[in-house]
């Protein structure tokens, strides 16, 4: 049975929803309390009640749009068999996401590009995010090792920084180049690492 959520809830999530709307339009580094407050078409006062700063909002749509990318990203593909069919599974569903997401894209994604250079909590939490995806690649390289699939020596480090540059190339491709063939290129990129993986030295 789902849980019911009260009212601060409900008003707090659709503020969330809205907030990442607006952060894909406009960038996250531009979303405000006002500008937001205005498109919900509450107070500032009762949005800053929410939230009690610029960066506790922002915080928040980040939080909310990694919820969904768990959600209908990784939590689907994980219900596939450890090893190589978990992989491609994510990597399938993590591209065919990104080209799905509206005007602006991934706001994660779109965010460490605005945030990379600025030093922050904005730019601590992406780059803590960021680093917990390389992470999860990398187990998902471990388990596919440890099922025979991928050689005992395979660079799982090395692996999951090509495997997450292919999903960052595609985001480029899709979202700036308009390229309709991105698909078929990040999956044959998967192919040839899968097929030539990286190994440990020595």
């Amino acid at each position: 049975m789902a849980r019911s959520i009260s009212k601060g809830e409900a008003t707090r999530e659709a503020i969330l929803e809205a907030g990442l709307s607006l952060a894909r339009e406009v960038g996250l580094s531009a979303l405000t309390i006002g500008e937001l407050a205005e498109r919900v078409g509450m107070s500032k006062s009762g949005l800053f009640a929410h939230f009690g700063a610029k960066e506790e909002l922002q915080l928040g749509v980040l939080r909310a749009a990694q919820q969904r990318f768990d959600d209908e990203v990784a939590r689907q593909a994980f219900r596939e068999p450890r090893g190589l069919a978990r992989m491609r599974a994510l990597f399938g569903r993590w591209l065919s996401w990104t080209a799905a997401q509206p005007q602006g894209g991934c706001v994660i994604l779109s965010a460490a590009g605005e945030f990379d250079d600025r030093p922050g909590v904005i730019r601590d939490h992406l780059a803590q995010q960021q680093r917990g995806w390389l992470q999860g690649l990398a187990r998902l390289v471990g388990q596919a090792i440890e099922a025979g699939e991928l050689p005992a020596d395979t660079d799982e480090a090395q692996f999951a920084f090509e495997l997450f540059g292919l999903i960052l190339s595609s985001h480029h491709h899709v979202r700036l180049l308009s390229d309709v063939g991105f698909l078929q290129a990040a999956h044959a990129g998967l192919e040839r690492l899968i097929g030539n993986p990286p190994r440990r030295p020595g």
